[in-house]
């Protein structure tokens, strides 16, 4: 059965989902960060580890709350895979912090991302990161 969403409406529903947890993390919103995952939703993060389900995921992410400005610089987001509830992407990421000296690109990745439309929203099932 092919899908009923458009490409545009999956890609948009994806790029808004991989913004706000963008935002939400940078502001050091932990619960906003939690919302933009599914209940039984998965992070796999170097340094941070794996985590699976809202619980764990609020714990992992209230411990890494900033406290210095901080900037998840998300581009060249490519939606591979799509359909009506079911979405796959991968996104480049850099990662910056503002020192002293001002900002400075301190990591640099790709998120590997599932989404699933969750209560009318797009929001993270797996999401993997891998440094380069």
């Amino acid at each position: 059965m092919s899908p009923t969403t458009s490409l545009v409406e999956v890609a948009e529903g994806v790029r808004a989902a991989i913004a706000a947890y963008a935002h939400a993390l940078d502001d050091g919103r932990t619960e906003d960060v939690v919302a933009a995952f599914c209940p039984d939703g998965t992070a796999d993060i170097p340094g941070l580890g794996a985590h699976r389900g809202h619980d764990a995921l609020r714990a992992a992410f209230g411990a890494v709350e900033p406290t210095t400005p901080q900037r998840h610089l998300v581009s060249n987001t490519h939606v591979t895979e799509w359909g009506d509830d079911e979405a796959k992407a991968t996104s480049d990421l850099a990662f910056a912090l503002k020192g002293e000296g001002g900002w400075s690109i301190v990591l640099v990745g790709r998120y590997h991302d599932t989404l699933h439309r969750h209560d009318g929203a797009w929001r993270f099932h797996v999401r993997r990161v891998e440094w380069a």
